[in-house]
């Protein structure tokens, strides 16, 4: 069952999508804030989010911006915004296509669907081995192959997050800005503190040598990068 996330404050056009969506077996979330949003993409994983551009706390942009910062989720924008700038915009922030209010229903789904398919055939392969830890992207599980029956290592949503925005860069510098916009939102973008602290944590976890780390590398004054094994 295909899981959308509906991003919008309007009640009407929320409860309008749930039923068209529902009866058409999709299962639906929603959510009214770009800030609830970026929490239920990380917490829920959707495959894909229906997203409005104005929003009471976070122009739909910045919502984009975070999103992709660490996650591939096809985004599909729905708004009453009929300035071509604005579809720029968004379109250029990572967003993988644009419908504009008043919508026909079935234009949506197809577009739904198109979106779907592509997320489909573009995907990482969804296992990531780091020494003896093996990350499974699709299960959401990180486990030990070094021990029997593959002990799970338990990662706080935050933890996760940053692990899984890292695997799916190998080899690319994921700067500060980025991380700390998808975990804590634009506007704590310069608060680095709190990453090292979530990035020792993580290390900590998935390290044979937290101090001397192996895969999840700083860029000093950057950022960090994930370098896979040869």
């Amino acid at each position: 069952m295909t899981r959308v996330l509906i991003v919008d404050d309007e009640p009407q056009i929320v409860r309008a999508l749930r039923v068209n969506l529902a009866a058409r077996s999709y299962e639906v979330i929603a959510a009214v804030t770009g800030r609830q949003a970026l929490d239920a993409v990380a917490q829920q994983h959707p495959d894909v989010v229906i997203l409005d551009l104005g929003l009471p706390d976070l122009d739909g942009v910045e919502v984009i911006r975070g999103l992709r910062g660490w996650s591939t989720v096809p985004i599909l924008i729905l708004s009453g915004r009929l300035e071509s700038q604005q579809k720029i915009r968004a379109l250029d922030a990572g967003a993988d296509d644009y419908i504009t209010k008043p919508f026909n229903v079935e234009e949506l789904l197809a577009r739904i669907r198109a979106v779907t398919r592509r997320s489909i055939s573009g995907q990482e392969s969804p296992i990531v081995v780091m020494g003896s830890v093996t990350v499974d992207l699709q299960a959401h599980r990180v486990f030990r192959t070094d021990v029997a029956d593959g002990e799970d290592i338990k990662l706080t949503p935050t933890e996760w997050q940053l692990l899984q925005i890292m695997v799916r860069n190998p080899g690319k510098l994921v700067t500060q800005r980025e991380l700390i916009t998808a975990i804590r939102g634009p506007r704590y973008e310069d608060a680095a503190h709190y990453l090292r602290q979530y990035m020792a944590q993580l290390r900590r976890k998935v390290e044979d040598d937290p101090s001397r780390p192996r895969y999840l590398l700083t860029e000093p004054g950057m950022g960090y990068r994930f370098q896979p094994d040869d």
